[in-house]
């Protein structure tokens, strides 16, 4: 073979750089598309196929008074069959558990809290993680034993983050220390009523749990579980029937607790090995 002139391979180095960015670039969409593709749709945009309801009073897979309904492919919560609220806190659980993965999906509240439904409930919903699952529920059981990665819009009476964790028979560790309050705050901003707002939430079995609202960390915790000596009898119940005290997998589970609030693009990236 003959060999290169001194231009000619002054020419190909020159144009090294603009092969490499190429080739990067090139590379970069691929892995982009490649990470879009991993991601399932959990929710068909039709009808509730793959989920389970539970309503306190109600026998599990009873979706009592069309509390949980589809409209223009929105996941809605709906109140407009209640007279009343009358305590019926309502979960809509996945068929399947999960434990790492990230979940990413839209929520946007709507019209007014029941009358009778406590306070806390306005403007409030929410997605649990780890949860226990909605056979395990009982009947007069008002929330499921897991965490919750907590929703809230402003009220008008100052910061109200959303993105809070919330650990209804649960306890958690941030930086090793173990933390046993019921609500933990993000660092997330108030959202304004009626304004869809992005979260993801990437859960990393026992070992750790990121919280993200419109794409920005907001909360970080470790070493979830069951806090069986707490105020939850459920917790309890759960830990002395042999469940560990360490959570690694559960159940989600979208809330339904008097506020109604509609959910779209709900979609799972599995993190498994």
């Amino acid at each position: 073979m003959q060999e290169m002139t001194i231009p000619m391979k002054s020419r190909i180095l020159s144009l090294l750089p603009a092969l490499l960015l190429l080739a990067f670039s090139l590379l970069a969409s691929a892995e982009e598309t490649k990470n879009e593709n991993d991601w399932i749709s959990l929710f068909n945009g039709k009808d509730l196929t793959g989920w389970t309801p539970k309503i306190t009073g109600y026998p599990c897979g009873k979706n009592a008074l069309d509390t949980f309904h589809v409209e223009n492919g929105i996941l809605k919560v709906s109140y407009e069959a209640y007279e009343k609220f009358d305590k019926r806190y309502g979960h809509l659980y996945t068929n399947i558990p999960y434990s790492r993965y990230l979940l990413r999906m839209e929520y946007r509240f709507t019209g007014r809290m029941m009358a009778d439904a406590p306070g806390y409930v306005n403007l409030n919903s929410g997605v649990m993680i780890h949860s226990q699952s909605p056979q395990s529920m009982g009947l007069n059981q008002e929330f499921p034993v897991s965490l919750e990665f907590q929703f809230l819009a402003d009220e008008g009476k100052g910061k109200r983050p959303t993105g809070n964790v919330c650990t209804p028979g649960t306890n958690l560790e941030i930086d090793g220390e173990l933390v046993t309050q019921h609500i933990v705050k993000s660092s997330a901003p108030t959202f304004p009523p009626g304004e869809w707002v992005t979260i993801e939430i990437e859960v990393r079995g026992n070992e750790e749990v990121i919280h993200r609202v419109n794409g920005a960390e907001v909360l970080r915790y470790q070493r979830p579980q069951l806090d069986p000596e707490g105020r939850i009898e459920s917790a309890a119940a759960l830990f002395q029937a042999g469940a560990p005290k360490q959570l690694s997998f559960g159940y989600i589970a979208l809330q339904a607790e008097g506020q109604p609030v509609w959910f779209r693009n709900i979609k799972l990236q599995s993190l498994e090995e």
